[in-house]
């Protein structure tokens, strides 16, 4: 029998608990023995929950049993979770953790302490929740050379844009909404403002291309200026709004964002809604495959992250080589990556957009007093020189088609 840890009893946590017991028989049939979880780490008591026998408030119970051979993080953030982490491999407990936060900014020095120790780091659950990603990209498309990958990554702001997108919305009355039904948090800046994708394509561009990306080096722009004048004019295109984090290679030279696209019927991801997230991997010789399904939630969450326990326990004392160096690689500057952009301005200035830009494509919403246009594909500084000098501008959104 093998024994766990859980770090941290909230949704994710007390979801691991959940299906370790609900489902200890075929897991273990799995994992080739019994699992049984020994400890939970939580600052509080839970004294109606049959897990309060198991509660403990001092880490350094769980650090030095022996007994313990893999303890799983759902604590969130960095403090004291990395800590607690490092703490763990040096120990010599493998670790499987739903952390996105925790493994976009120190992954690579917690993989290669497990490596030096022949144990093993595990993160399926970090993007994605309950999609399978992260074990596809380490192990299962590396005959391919990654050309891109395009993903709806935050459910939150998916369920915001498709209620927007059906219900013709505004922005601040469908977060409300999203707000009341546990969909968004009451403070939702990580999720609108695109900080939670950032961290997720970060970690799936370090895996794609083997080294290092910064998610701060990510160019990241949110959803909080999308209106519901922006869906008429997708409607008008038979498009539909999107936010993706995008990573591609082109020319030796690495481009990263995170931002709003209008996307038509034919992209496979138009058609996902709502809290599900989906993320499309483009290889040079597979082509595109889709990896969609529910991307938060408890039960989703918790199964991601049993079966790295699963995984930990057929490798116990093996470490499993996951790609991803230290060494870091550069971001191209968003000045040079390239895009189509979907263009608002006031009609008064119609004609100056038709000389300054070299191509437009008119868009007619039924909006008075407004032009709408798409551009070619041009960079992204070439766009911004031009559309500074426009006075009416009142937005843009870049285009995936």
């Amino acid at each position: 029998m093998i024994k766990i840890a859980v770090l941290g009893y909230g949704t994710v946590g007390s979801g691991v608990v959940k299906v370790l017991n609900t489902n200890a028989k075929k897991i273990a049939k799995r994992a080739g023995q019994e699992i049984e979880v020994k400890y939970v780490l939580d600052l509080r008591d839970f004294p109606d929950d049959p897990i309060q026998n198991k509660v403990v408030h001092d880490y350094e119970v769980i650090e030095k049993d022996d007994e313990v051979s893999v303890v799983v993080e759902t604590m969130g953030g960095t403090k004291p979770a990395y800590e607690f982490v490092k703490r763990a491999l040096l120990a010599g407990k493998s670790v499987c953790t739903s952390n996105k936060e925790l493994v976009a900014a120190h992954g690579t020095e917690l993989i290669q302490i497990a490596k030096d120790k022949g144990i093993n780091f595990f993160f399926e659950a970090s993007v994605g929740g309950g999609i399978p990603i992260i074990r596809p990209l380490n192990e299962c498309l590396t005959a391919d050379r990654i050309e891109q990958i395009n993903g709806i990554l935050n459910g939150t702001t998916n369920y915001i844009l498709t209620k927007m997108a059906k219900e013709g919305s505004d922005f601040d009355e469908v977060l409300k909404e999203a707000q009341k039904l546990g969909y968004a948090e009451k403070d939702p800046t990580a999720d609108v403002e695109g900080y939670d994708a950032c961290r997720k394509i970060a970690i799936l561009t370090s895996l794609a291309y083997g080294a290092q990306v910064d998610y701060e080096d990510i160019y990241t722009e949110g959803i909080t200026k999308i209106t519901a004048e922006d869906f008429r004019y997708a409607s008008a295109m038979d498009a539909s709004i999107k936010i993706f984090g995008t990573s591609k290679k082109i020319g030796g030279k690495l481009y990263a964002m995170v931002a709003p696209q209008m996307i038509q019927a034919d992209n496979p991801l138009y058609s996902v809604n709502d809290v599900f997230n989906a993320i499309c991997v483009t290889g040079n010789m597979l082509g595109d495959v889709m990896f969609y399904g529910k991307g938060a939630g408890k039960e989703a969450t918790a199964s991601a992250v049993v079966s790295d326990v699963v995984d930990a326990v057929k490798h116990l004392n093996q470490n499993v080589i996951i790609f991803w160096d230290a060494q870091k690689q550069e971001v191209a500057p968003m000045d040079e990556m390239e895009n189509r952009f979907f263009v608002r301005i006031g009609i008064s200035e119609k004609e100056k957009a038709e000389k300054e830009f070299d191509e437009i494509e008119p868009v007619d919403a039924g909006i008075e007093g407004e032009f709408g246009f798409l551009t070619s594909k041009m960079t992204e500084k070439a766009f911004h020189d031009i559309i500074a000098s426009f006075e009416t501008f009142i937005t843009r959104i870049r285009v995936g088609f």
